[in-house]
Parts: C-alpha cells; structure tokens; sequence
C-alpha cells in the first residue's frame, strides 16, 4: 500500500486549504488516481494502520441488498451509517427521511433498482410497446403542457445487468453502473461519493478489471475503506462471472484530508507497510469457470462471512472522527 502512503504525502504537500459543509476545514487536492494489478500486488487493504474489513464487507452486501436503512448496516456489522441517519441535523429535518435509521436511497438502491421513468407521447405505440417489453410498466395516463402522455415505470438493477453483459458481451464497453441520481438528490442522506464504477472484462486472456471514480474522497478513513469495498466487489463479479480479477485503477475528483485527521496520517506515513494480504472467498459461492453455471442470484445470498483476508499483516490501529 505504499501507493496510498504517496497519495496522503502529495495531498499533504501539494494541496491547499478548504471550507466545506461539515465545517471541518480540510487540504485538498485535484485529482488523483491509484492503480493496482490485483494478480502481483496482491488486495489493496491499508497495512499502516488496522483496516475494518467487517465494517468494509458488511456495507458491501448492504448495497448489494439495496439497503437504505442503518439498522441494516449494524445487523451486517458495519456501523458507518449511524451518524449520517440520526445525527445529521440537516438530513433529520428532511420531510423524505422515513424514521429512525432511515438514510432514503443510498448507493445499494440505486445499484439494484434504479427508479426509471418514461413520459411517452400517447399516440407513439411503438415506442410504449418496446418500454413494456423492456419491462416498464404503464403507471398512468398525465397531461404534460396540454398534451396527453403516458408514464412508464421499472426498477432497474443496473449490477445485474452488468453480470449479464460480462456473459453475452464481455466486448462491450457499456458495462458500468452509476449511484449518481439526480433527480434524488434532496431525498438522500448523502450523495454518491464513489459513484461510478465500470467493468472491463478480457474475454481473451478471462481477466477483468475495475475503474471506480469517486467524486469526493476523504483520505483518512474513506479512501482506505473504499479502495478495499471496490476490490472485494471486483473478486466478486469475477468469480460469478468466470473471470480472474486483475487491474482496479482507482480516481478521485477531490482528494482531501481533513484537519482532525493530520495527527492519524502523519503518524501512518512514518510506518513501513507490510506485504499484502490475498482476499479469499468462501468456497459456497459459486464458481463459473468451474462449474459452468451461471448464479448471478448470488448477489443477493451473499454475506459478510463469505470474504476473509488471509495474511493479513498491519500496524497498531488508528482512529479519527468522521465528518458528517
């Protein structure tokens, strides 16, 4: 992990000074990016410091369960969400928030039953017939401007989709799923960070890699915890697909430190890293390229238990507030 070491070294040394919302003031920095070659390098967990697999695997499968709900996250292990549910004034006293716990939807949603809508001119049948074989289905009959339109509905599971074309059109470079919704935006308690990942399978030599952008990324705890999340999810694909994992390249909009995060991060960067650790996966979760049997419906079977990391060496832990 010395890559991520040169990335908290270059925010720390190139970056400068900014407000933000939470009040915390943070050294940002540009763009950045990391790359691993998950076959040589080994999993991209943080060595320097203990890094909480549990909470990194347990929110995994609450995205994939298209969780909106802390209590979710805290029965698979991960408490990160809390603070964002209930302790977030502004969030409290939006009228979209359901109750307790409640944190509207987040990433798991969107990735698993993204709410797609079609406004279609009555009189263009062909157009309403190939929604409807697409799996929309007619909600209603609504005047638009004067003009009568019906409106189409379906939740689409943009991860599923991905699996599917890994297996029928692994050529594609199509294959990609996005948490940014805008049209939800004001009923959410937090906006996408790490919000677009595409998928890039190799029919020819059966590898597959993984490019994740992230529109913000806090360095001190987020860019550790996600950096292990997207290549956990990668090994995951992988083995449902057939595929050996192999490259994660890693981009970041805005990389930042925040100023209660300094004493944690200087203290890292004097530590030398330990090799890394390999990620196994339970051998209950099918394996395509041995099997031949194609079980995307383990997206949903999946459980924190099922990813443990082997080898895995690491530095005394370190702790830091989060910034909600």
């Amino acid at each position: 992990m010395k890559q991520y070491l040169d990335l908290v070294k270059m925010v720390l040394d190139n970056g400068s000074w900014q407000e933000n919302r939470t009040g915390i003031r943070t050294i940002s920095m540009p763009g950045a990016m990391m790359r691993f070659d998950l076959q040589k390098d080994g999993f991209p967990a943080v060595t320097t410091k203990r890094l909480a697999f549990k909470s990194v695997v347990g929110e995994l499968v609450g995205f994939l369960r298209a969780s909106r709900s802390a209590a979710d996250f805290r029965a698979l292990g991960c408490k990160v969400w809390d603070q964002n549910a209930n302790e977030n004034a502004a969030w409290r006293a939006n009228p979209y928030r359901l109750g307790e716990d409640d944190l509207g939807p987040v990433y798991g949603v969107q990735w698993r039953a993204w709410p797609a809508y079609k406004l279609l001119e009555t009189h263009q049948s062909a157009q309403i017939k190939d929604a409807q074989e697409r799996g929309f289905k007619l909600i209603s009959t609504v005047d638009d401007d004067g003009k009568e339109k019906v409106l189409l509905y379906k939740a689409i599971d943009q991860l599923r989709e991905c699996l599917d074309t890994i297996m029928e059109n692994p050529g594609s470079r199509r294959i990609l799923f996005h948490g940014w919704n805008c049209a939800e935006l004001d009923a959410i308690a937090l906006p996408a960070c790490h919000l677009l990942y595409q998928f890039l399978p190799n029919a020819s030599t059966k590898e597959i890699s993984l490019c994740l952008y992230i529109r913000s990324n806090d360095v001190g705890l987020g860019t550790p915890f996600n950096l292990a999340e997207g290549a956990a999810l990668l090994h995951l694909v992988a083995r449902l697909t057939g595929y050996t994992p192999r490259w994660f390249t890693y981009f970041i909009g805005d990389a930042h430190i925040y100023e209660n995060h300094l004493s944690m991060l200087e203290e890292q960067v004097k530590r030398a890293p330990y090799p890394a650790p390999q990620l196994r996966l339970s051998d209950r979760i099918p394996d395509y390229a041995k099997t031949g049997v194609y079980a995307p419906e383990w997206l949903e079977k999946i459980e924190p238990s099922d990813f443990s990391l082997e080898d895995y060496q690491h530095h005394a832990p370190l702790t830091a507030p989060m910034a909600v």
